[in-house]
């Protein structure tokens, strides 16, 4: 081989290296482009929301749907507790059936009156010179007997004082069928009273303000009344009626 012809072949052979190398080097750039794009794409894709972003979203109004659940729940919740309130008005109804206990909340304000009792006068052999009024209730309800009887024997023209420490703390009530009872002292037991008479009939207020009287039937032999004539209030004991 000539000299010539070495010198030639080397020098294609660097030509040929030579581009290659340049070659190389393009691709080499572009591949960077590529990469770079690559990049670009990704930061592209970062910014604008992907599929599974969307479905993030999706799940975040799932979320939402969920919390909206809960508030519904909660709702309920409250319903309940309106429910429970309403149980509980029915139960205030119920209690409203309390209202039986007010068919007789305490003592009754209604007096008696002859009308719904019955009025008997017994003449007693002890304490001495004395007479009991009985008042027995024969109406459906409760009376009063208030303070103490306004008594009128024969043509008498005044009723009698009462005893005033004989005063009860409390009203004489009378259920139905119960009685009440007060005294009569109808003249001194020593004889010193004054302008005594025989007296066969006899009226009953059974208050001082009552404008009807009870009629009781006196013995055929008439009661002997003077001005000692007193009476004592109303009791609920023939005992305490009778101490007076």
């Amino acid at each position: 081989m000539s000299a010539h012809t070495h010198r030639t072949r080397m020098l294609f052979a660097t030509a040929l290296t030579a581009a290659t190398l340049m070659l190389t080097a393009c691709n080499n750039g572009e591949g960077v482009k590529d990469e770079g794009a690559a990049a670009g794409s990704e930061s592209t894709a970062s910014t604008s929301p992907s599929p599974r972003a969307s479905g993030g979203t999706s799940t975040g109004k799932g979320g939402t749907d969920s919390a909206g659940s809960g508030a519904a729940g909660s709702t309920g919740g409250t319903a309940g507790s309106d429910g429970a309130t309403a149980s509980t008005g029915g139960s205030g109804s119920t209690g409203s059936s309390g209202s039986t206990g007010s068919q007789d909340p305490g003592p009754t304000r209604t007096p008696c009156s002859p009308a719904s009792t019955r009025t008997t006068a017994t003449e007693v052999s002890r304490p001495l010179n004395h007479l009991l009024l009985t008042v027995t209730n024969t109406g459906s309800k409760n009376c009063n007997l208030v303070g103490y009887p306004a008594v009128r024997f024969g043509e008498a023209q005044s009723v009698p004082p009462a005893f005033e420490d004989s005063k009860p703390q409390a009203v004489v009530t009378l259920a139905p069928g119960e009685s009440g009872y007060a005294s009569v002292l109808l003249s001194a037991a020593d004889g010193s009273g004054s302008n005594g008479y025989t007296a066969k009939s006899l009226e009953v207020y059974l208050d001082q303000s009552a404008s009807a009287a009870a009629r009781p039937s006196l013995p055929a032999k008439g009661v002997y009344v003077d001005d000692s004539i007193q009476v004592s209030y109303w009791q609920s004991t023939m005992a305490d009626a009778l101490a007076w």
